[in-house]
C-alpha cells in the first residue's frame, strides 16, 4: 500500500479515536493501494477493500475472481479472498477483523458506498463494534494531493486535451460525430491512458446537451463542436473538454467563447491558497450576467480518483452542505470549466480545465492547447 497516504489515514484515525477503516468503493481502494481492482467498479457486489489500522497495520480484502490480480499488485500485503457466489463476503469480512483483533474496535466505513444490507449483516456478525462514517474524512485527505498525483493529473490533462485536438484535426465538413470520437479514443490509448471515461461529443444543436455520446450526425458549415474526455491511469483521472467550429463560426460564438476565456483567466488569477470558493464562482456569475448568459450551479470542483470532488466553485462548495464555503488550499487539484449550455443561439460552448493550486497560485495542468480562440475545423 501507499506509505504515505497510509501514514496520512492512520493520523486521521488517531485523531478521531478510531481503531481502523475498512474502504469499500473503487476511488478509495485504489487511493490506499495504488490500483484499481478491474471488475470492482463494474459489478458493485465483488467487494474489494482495503483495511488498515490507526497503528498501520493493512490488510486486503477481494473476491477470488480478482485474488490473483490483487496478490500481483500487493504482494506483501496479507489477503483475505472470499468465494463468489458461495460465501457471504461480510461474513468473510467480519472473520477476518476479528482475527485481526477489531470485533469490538472502532471502525470507519464508507456509508454512502456499502450496500445497506451489507452493512446490516455485517453490523449483526460484529455486535460487539462500533461502525461509524469515514467517507467524509478520505474525501477530505484526497482533496490535498501528493507530487505523485499532481505528477500523474498532469499527464492525464495533457493525454485528453492532446488527443481531442488530435481528433479535432482529423476530420473535415461531412465527417460524423462517430469519426471524432474513433481518433480520440484511439489517441487516448496511444498517448498512455488505461482507460477513459465520460466521452462527450456534441455538434451543432446536439452541442447544448450536457453529456452525450457521439451519434452518426454529419459534420456542417457553422456547427459548434463540444468534445470532451477524461483519461484515466491507476484509477486516476482528468477531463478536459475544447469547443470548435466548423469552416466558419456562427453568429456570437467567437462573443461569447471570448467571455469564457475572460473567465477562465479570471479564475486561474483568483485561485490560490486562502481563496473562497463561493467568491470565485460569484464573479463567474457576475461575468455571464454582462451577456445575460444562464449559469450552471457550479465553475469548477475538484478532480483525482473521482470525476467530481470536494471543493466544488460553486453554489455550493461542500457537497451536500448548501451555504456553507470552502477555502482553497495548497495542492488541491481542481478541474475549472467556463461554460453555458443554453446560450440562446442554438448551441453551447465549454472550456474546460485542470489546474493544480501551488503556493503562488494556480499552475495550469492542461497546458497541450492554447484555447485562447476557438478551435477549426476545415472543409
Amino acid at each position: 500500500m501507499r506509505k504515505t497516504i497510509v501514514d496520512k489515514i492512520a493520523r486521521t484515525l488517531r485523531a478521531e479515536g478510531l481503531d481502523a477503516v475498512v474502504t469499500s468503493s473503487p476511488e478509495n481502494f485504489a487511493y490506499l493501494t495504488g490500483f484499481v481492482v478491474p471488475t470492482q467498479p463494474l459489478i458493485r457486489h465483488r467487494h474489494a477493500m482495503a483495511i488498515l489500522t490507526a497503528d498501520g497495520r493493512e490488510s486486503l480484502f477481494g473476491v477470488d475472481m480478482e485474488a490473483t490480480t490483487i496478490a500481483n499488485k500487493a504482494p506483501e500485503t496479507p489477503l483475505t479472498v472470499w468465494r463468489e457466489f458461495h460465501d457471504d463476503p461480510m461474513a468473510v469480512l467480519a472473520d477476518a477483523l476479528e482475527k485481526a483483533g477489531l470485533g469490538a474496535a472502532a471502525i470507519g466505513l464508507e456509508m454512502d458506498y456499502l450496500p445497506a444490507g451489507d452493512f446490516a449483516r455485517l453490523a449483526a456478525r460484529m455486535p460487539k463494534a462500533r461502525f461509524v462514517p469515514f467517507e467524509s474524512q478520505l474525501s477530505r485527505a484526497r482533496q490535498i494531493k501528493t507530487e505523485e498525483e499532481v505528477a500523474l493529473i498532469h499527464r492525464l490533462s495533457r493525454i485528453a486535451d492532446q488527443a481531442i485536438a488530435d481528433s479535432l484535426a482529423a476530420v473535415r465538413t461531412g465527417d460524423t460525430e462517430l469519426d471524432i470520437a474513433a481518433v480520440l479514443t484511439r489517441r487516448i490509448y496511444e498517448l498512455g491512458a488505461e482507460n477513459f471515461k465520460l466521452l462527450i461529443v456534441a455538434t451543432g444543436e446536439r452541442s447544448q446537451l450536457p453529456n452525450v455520446g457521439p451519434s452518426s450526425r454529419k459534420l456542417q458549415p457553422r456547427d459548434v463542436c463540444r468534445v470532451e474526455i477524461f483519461s484515466v491511469i491507476n484509477g486516476y483521472q482528468a477531463g478536459v473538454c475544447r469547443t470548435a467550429y466548423v469552416e466558419e463560426p456562427p453568429a456570437m460564438a467567437e462573443e461569447i467563447w471570448d467571455l469564457m476565456v475572460e473567465c477562465k483567466y479570471a479564475i486561474l488569477d483568483r485561485i490560490r491558497p486562502g481563496a473562497s470558493c463561493l467568491a470565485i464562482y460569484n464573479d463567474f456569475i457576475a461575468r455571464l450576467e454582462k451577456m445575460k448568459l444562464p449559469p450552471i450551479s457550479f465553475v469548477g470542483h475538484g478532480v483525482g480518483l473521482h470525476l467530481h470532488e470536494d471543493p466544488y466553485i460553486g453554489a455550493t462548495p461542500i457537497l451536500g452542505r448548501p451555504g456553507e464555503d470552502a477555502v482553497i488550499e495548497e495542492n488541491m487539484v481542481l478541474g475549472f470549466e467556463p461554460l453555458c449550455y443554453r446560450t440562446g443561439y442554438g448551441f453551447g460552448v465549454q472550456n474546460k480545465d485542470v489546474l493544480h493550486v501551488s503556493a503562488g497560485g494556480a499552475v495550469l495542468l492542461s497546458d497541450h492547447t492554447n484555447t485562447d480562440k476557438l478551435i477549426r475545423i476545415g472543409a
